[in-house]
């Protein structure tokens, strides 16, 4: 089933690359009158954002050094707790942890916040739009990507090129 496949490495890629792109707008295009949906609407994206390893663990390192700046002893609080060294190998289950607690705390606080927000502000149905017309988008852009773009355009311009080099020597 190497199309089923196909279709959901274009989905999964559409998804990476497009959908903070769209969220994004249309939460800023949708709320520019309402202060309390724009701060809802960068909590959702800080949520988000989140499950992004690299990103939760950068976020962690630069909140951990700014705060090392002002108290070293709350700093050292924030830190992970050590993961267990067995025979010299640090343990396969690694968690991610953000100023010292795991990362699904974080993301369930913020996401608690932000819905709360969504409901205050009085746009949490519009939001939901959003996010059908988003995964919509993102399911549409998938479906007509072809897997395999460049090799075809590259394929095209060799052949457009031998045609062109027939047209010349007549």
């Amino acid at each position: 089933m190497p199309n089923g496949i196909a279709a959901l490495n274009a989905i999964s890629t559409s998804i990476f690359f497009f959908n903070l792109l769209i969220l994004f707008s249309s939460f800023g295009l949708g709320f520019l009158r309402r202060p309390v949906a724009i701060l809802a609407a960068m909590l959702t994206a800080l949520s988000i954002a989140f499950l992004n390893d690299s990103f939760a663990g950068t976020f962690s390192e630069k909140v951990t050094r700014t705060v090392r700046q002002f108290s070293p002893h709350l700093a050292a609080k924030m830190r992970p707790p050590l993961t267990p060294v067995i025979r010299g190998r640090p343990s396969a289950k690694r968690t991610i942890h953000i100023c010292g607690r795991p990362r699904w705390v974080f993301v369930f606080i913020f996401s608690a916040v932000s819905f709360i927000l969504w409901y205050v502000s009085c746009g949490l149905l519009t939001v939901l739009w959003a996010l059908a017309i988003a995964l919509l988008a993102t399911i549409l852009h998938a479906s007509f990507r072809t897997p395999n773009l460049k090799a075809r355009l590259n394929t095209f311009r060799e052949e457009f090129r031998a045609v062109w080099r027939n047209y010349s020597e007549l």
